[in-house]
C-alpha cells in the first residue's frame, strides 16, 4: 500500500457500506454497530462514524468516533480507540448537525488537539457554526 492510499480519506460510498456492521474497539471487543456518519459541512467528506452503543446505563445511545481512525475488516469496523474511551464519548443526536463547539469537545475527548486533524479544521471556523451534518 502506498502512502497516498494509507491516508486516503473515507468516501461517502465506503461509509455507506459500513452501516449496520459491528464496530470493534482497538482490542477487538464489540462496542456497538455503525449507525450513520457525519460529513464535513463544507466539503462533504465523512469525518465521524456514528456508533450505536448499548453500554450506557439508560439503554442505547449514539456516540461518534473519528472516521480517520476506523478501518473495515471484513464485515466489521475496527476503531483505534478503547471501549472505555468510545463509551464515554459525548452523546450525539445522529439526526442533527454538529456545531463547532460540540466537535471541539468530541475532538478533545479523543485527544485531538486544536492544532491537528479534525480539530484544526474546525477551530478556525466561526463560533456556533455547523461544522458537520448527518451523512
Amino acid at each position: 500500500m502506498s502512502e497516498a492510499e494509507a491516508i486516503r480519506p473515507l468516501g461517502v460510498d465506503e461509509a455507506n457500506a459500513w452501516l449496520g456492521n459491528d464496530v470493534d474497539d482497538v482490542d477487538g471487543r464489540q462496542v456497538g454497530f455503525a449507525h450513520d456518519f457525519f460529513v464535513d459541512a463544507a466539503g462533504g467528506t465523512p469525518v465521524w462514524l456514528v456508533v450505536r452503543s448499548k453500554r450506557r446505563r439508560l439503554g442505547s445511545s449514539h456516540v461518534v468516533v473519528p472516521a480517520a481512525n476506523c478501518a473495515a475488516v471484513g464485515d466489521r469496523i475496527w476503531v483505534a480507540h478503547g471501549r472505555e474511551s468510545i463509551g464515554s464519548s459525548p452523546v450525539v443526536d445522529p439526526g442533527r448537525p454538529l456545531l463547532r463547539e460540540h466537535e471541539l469537545t468530541i475532538c478533545a475527548h479523543y485527544g485531538i488537539s486544536e492544532s491537528v486533524g479534525r480539530a484544526a479544521e474546525v477551530a478556525g471556523r466561526e463560533g456556533s457554526s455547523v461544522t458537520s451534518r448527518p451523512g
